[in-house]
């Protein structure tokens, strides 16, 4: 062989190899008309749920630095949580973080009547005074039955506000008061205790003065050590609480030194909390930007926190970025999902997926083995959301598993869209992805990002259906085709018609209120509460597990109690299931003396179980 013909070898082989990968990888086109029929299953009703606020701005104020990419660090803030406010055993009050005026605000669910004035959440005088939300997170702090929130920033540490009487009173969560950029807060009881812990993840590095025009210089203000494999993030924080008397905030235990240190200098996105060893202790799952996501699994013991990663092991077949804990991909929203019956859950991981842009992947990481080898440090799960239909639909955030029409299987909603404007800006970011790594942390070696333009910014949010086996987006055909920006969803019954409901956040637009008008068969709608100790009211319980057993031959139904999971989107606590008679639910649950397990016999509707700590259940 001529030397020239060896030099052209490798070329043509290469050729060879993608045009094979392309033709085995390409997903078949639906046909049109079983689309129709998919989406004739699904019906919804769009609503705004804001109106856009007097002097409303559209890119944020940032430090000087950074202002060549400000439209980059515009990009996130809005939220949205389901919560009772009122107290009157209703999910349908919600806290909704709009950017336009940085405002978090919390007040009844359009449509549900005008119960109370709107409430403004304002913290008290920070470190400094250039800061915005980022998110809220409902969750009983006192153990007294109400809905208190933790708001959480860009430019300080977290806020608790305590629900007292008709008004809310904030108190820091560290004291002093810290400048922290946090992008995600998820809450659940990692130790389990019975009590209420919080996990922080900071997203630029901590004392980072991001939104101070003043802060020229900062040598603290840098962006991600490599597209791939950066480690260089804010500090991902843990805390464990102790409840104090009613209306007190509880005391805190920092017990950060329990999340492994490459984990928590990750640039995180989203938490996911689940029971993957039947244990009832949360597995902790980290969605990253610009590096690989990273699976915890717990060992923790009440007041000692110890979380332990795993990693999956890679084939010649795989690529690296198709495993779990090694990927390079920009991990941005996580859920949960339990299709036929499955014991151990499929996990969702939204990653930018733009055609002609960034194509990466979403994950889907299916199970190949029980979860007790997570406790051997050995991964039962691989991915597989090329086959199931999942792996590409945008610019992806949020993302949350749901029953909308209650035939048993779950749908998946997804929040989709960067940053819109008219100007297409995906060559200049394409060039930023190939740069050299040593460059990226320097914000003057970026191409301007400014006002005007646009990084995926038209794209619609996403609606996935199974069908024969595979996941098929029918949003546009259900009527939700929307080319919103969209960040955070929350999923409840706010109209308590028994079919759960959607509140989705948008970036620099108006929220909406997706209303179900779904065909659905009859569905049960259970409230989980943990019984009072000491007199104490009812609280949420947090991590409880609950598989109904429909019969017939159809597959168990699965679901576990962790409503702030994913990206600023925090659900309500209520969990739906597709049953159509008396049906027995097999419910677990912690308790100080170990894990309870009881089964209630219960039909279509809504019920709230109260799980003492003896194993009982009373319904109410």
């Amino acid at each position: 062989m001529s030397m020239s013909l060896r030099r052209m070898l490798p070329g043509a082989l290469a050729t060879v190899l993608v045009a094979a990968i392309g033709v085995f990888t390409v997903r078949p086109a639906p046909d049109p008309g079983e689309m129709d029929v998919l989406a004739a299953r699904f019906a919804f009703e769009v609503h705004p749920l804001n109106t856009a606020p007097a002097g409303a701005q559209h890119v944020r104020v940032v430090a000087p630095d950074v202002s060549g990419i400000r439209s980059w660090i515009s990009a996130v803030g809005a939220a949205v949580a389901l919560l009772d406010a009122d107290g009157n055993r209703r999910h349908d009050d919600v806290c909704l973080v709009d950017p336009r005026d940085d405002s978090v605000r919390v007040f009844p669910v359009p449509g549900t009547g005008d119960r109370y004035p709107a409430a403004s959440l304002s913290p008290p005088p920070g470190p400094i005074d250039h800061f915005a939300p980022m998110g809220c997170v409902p969750t009983d702090l006192d153990a007294d039955g109400d809905s208190d929130l933790i708001v959480y920033y860009w430019g300080r540490s977290p806020v608790q506000f305590l629900r007292i009487g008709a008004g809310w009173h904030p108190v820091e969560l560290v004291q002093p008061a810290q400048v922290w950029n946090t992008t995600a807060l998820v809450v659940g009881d990692l130790d389990g205790d019975g009590a209420p812990d919080v996990l922080v993840g900071n997203y630029f590095p901590d004392g980072a003065r991001l939104l101070d025009p003043g802060a020229a210089g900062d040598g603290r203000m840098h962006m991600q050590a490599g597209m791939a494999d950066a480690g260089n993030g804010g500090t991902n924080r843990a805390f464990l609480s102790r409840p104090g008397p009613p209306d007190t905030a509880p005391a805190w235990l920092d017990a950060s030194t329990g999340v492994p240190d490459r984990a928590a200098r990750s640039w995180t996105l989203a938490f996911g909390l689940q029971d993957l060893t039947g244990d009832l202790l949360p597995e902790v799952y980290l969605a990253n930007d610009f590096g690989p996501d990273h699976l915890l699994v717990n060992h923790s013991r009440p007041g000692q926190l110890d979380l332990r990663p795993v990693v999956g092991t890679r084939s010649a077949l795989v690529p690296k970025s198709k495993v779990l804990g090694r990927d390079s991909f920009k991990g941005m929203g996580v859920t949960y999902t339990y299709p036929d019956g499955a014991e151990l859950p499929t996990i969702v991981v939204s990653n930018i997926t733009t055609p002609w842009g960034l194509q990466e992947s979403n994950f889907a990481f299916t199970p190949t083995g029980p979860g007790a080898d997570l406790l051997d440090g050995r991964l039962p799960y691989k991915d597989r959301s090329e086959a199931l239909g999942l792996s590409r639909s945008g610019w992806a955030w949020d993302v949350k598993a749901v029953d909308f029409d209650g035939d048993g299987n779950d749908e998946l909603l997804q929040a989709t869209g960067f940053v819109a404007g008219k100007r297409w800006r995906w060559p200049e970011l394409q060039e930023l992805a190939m740069a050299n790594d040593q460059l990226l942390q320097h914000p003057w070696a970026w191409p301007h990002f400014r006002p005007g333009d646009d990084i995926s910014g038209h794209q619609a949010n996403v609606l996935w259906t199974r069908h024969g086996g595979r996941y098929i987006d029918i949003a546009p055909q259900s009527g939700l085709g929307h080319r919103d920006v969209s960040r955070g969803i929350a999923i409840g019954d706010v109209d308590l018609d028994g079919r759960p409901d959607a509140l989705v956040a948008n970036q620099w637009q108006d929220s909406r209120l997706v209303l179900n008008r779904s065909r659905s068969t009859s569905q049960s709608t259970l409230i989980l509460k943990r019984a009072g100790e000491g007199g104490r009211q009812t609280t949420l319980a947090l991590g409880a597990s609950v598989v109904a057993r429909p019969g017939d031959g159809r597959p168990d139904l699965r679901a576990q109690l962790y409503p702030s999971n994913g990206h600023a989107g925090v659900s309500s606590p209520e969990l739906f299931f597709a049953v159509d008679g008396i049906t027995p639910f097999v419910v677990s649950w912690r308790t100080a003396g170990g894990v309870r397990t009881a089964q209630v016999s219960l039909g279509p509707g809504r019920h709230e179980l109260v799980l003492h700590d003896d194993g009982q259940v009373a319904t109410r």
